[in-house]
């Protein structure tokens, strides 16, 4: 099974962090090593634009030495990788800076789709659909549309990544559209779609036809889009120091065990577990 992870690798600095004050992450990196771990059988691919920088070349070793293919990234001549800061406060709960605007994962398919040509699984979330220029994204659900492969989505909103509000509303509702396994969080959801309450969220989905993925509640736990399956009990996370990463983790760990014929509770179960064994440790990739 060949399965593409899209968007941007970023350099993440964490000076709150013992040791070790550099790393590389991203929303749609973090799920592919955690997918590749939970699925190591797979032929994870991260699809992306790096620099030609020593940087670059870092976190491209990094990337492979997690398990994750590195041939569908390409690199740019002149444009180096994003840069993250994260601080964290007394609850664990994370707040970002960042310096990526002249990113090169924002030249991402300025040469077309080949880069996804044989793929079994596309993964993406709506900040890869952010950093790309209007007319890419929008071929680019395009193209989703007509691929033959299974389309996962997580409407990562992220407002200041967007022109507004209201292109970021009709982006991720035409990203949906393309969507076969669905993993937004209720918060991005809520903003987006103006509910209160999760279970208003929960009904949207479903009564688009979602069957397959689930809205993530923090906490909570994720609920399920099909009516007929009952979520496992979620244990409250014994520990939490740096919320970074949860929903990408549960992403990765969720399609590492749908995507070898785990049934929905017990992948649910499993994402859970591995997004409190995120939250437990700072920065977003923690050890194997």
């Amino acid at each position: 099974m060949k399965i593409a992870c899209v968007g941007e690798a970023m350099i993440e600095l964490n000076p709150d962090r013992a040791g070790a004050q550099i790393g590389y992450a991203g929303d749609t990196l973090n799920t592919a090593i955690y997918l590749a771990r939970g699925f190591p059988q797979a032929q994870v691919e991260f699809v992306t634009v790096l620099g030609s920088d020593a940087m670059s070349a870092r976190m491209e070793a990094f990337i492979r030495s997690e398990g994750v293919g590195t041939s569908c990234i390409t690199h740019h001549a002149d444009r180096l990788p994003g840069v993250y800061a994260i601080a964290t406060d007394a609850a664990g709960e994370r707040s970002f800076s960042y310096w990526r605007n002249q990113s090169a994962a924002r030249t991402l398919f300025e040469d077309g789709f080949a880069q996804l040509e044989g793929m079994d699984v596309i993964y993406l979330s709506a900040i890869t659909l952010a950093i790309l220029p209007p007319d890419v994204r929008a071929h680019l659900i395009e193209h989703l549309a007509q691929h033959q492969a299974t389309v996962v989505f997580d409407s990562n909103y992220r407002p200041r990544l967007w022109e507004n509000e209201a292109t970021a509303r009709k982006t991720i509702s035409a990203a949906w559209e393309v969507t076969d396994i669905a993993l937004p969080s209720v918060d991005d959801e809520m903003a987006l779609g103006g509910e209160s309450d999760p279970v208003e969220v929960l009904k949207r989905f479903r009564a688009a036809g979602f069957t397959e993925g689930a809205l993530k509640c923090g906490s909570a736990g994720a609920m399920p889009f099909d009516a007929t399956v009952t979520a496992p009990p979620y244990a409250p996370a014994p520990r939490v120091v740096d919320t970074t990463a949860a929903g990408d983790s549960f992403n990765g760990a969720y399609l590492a065990a749908v995507l070898q014929g785990a049934s929905e509770a017990e992948a649910l179960g499993r994402a859970h577990l591995q997004a409190c064994a995120v939250i437990a440790q700072p920065g977003a990739i923690i050890p194997r």
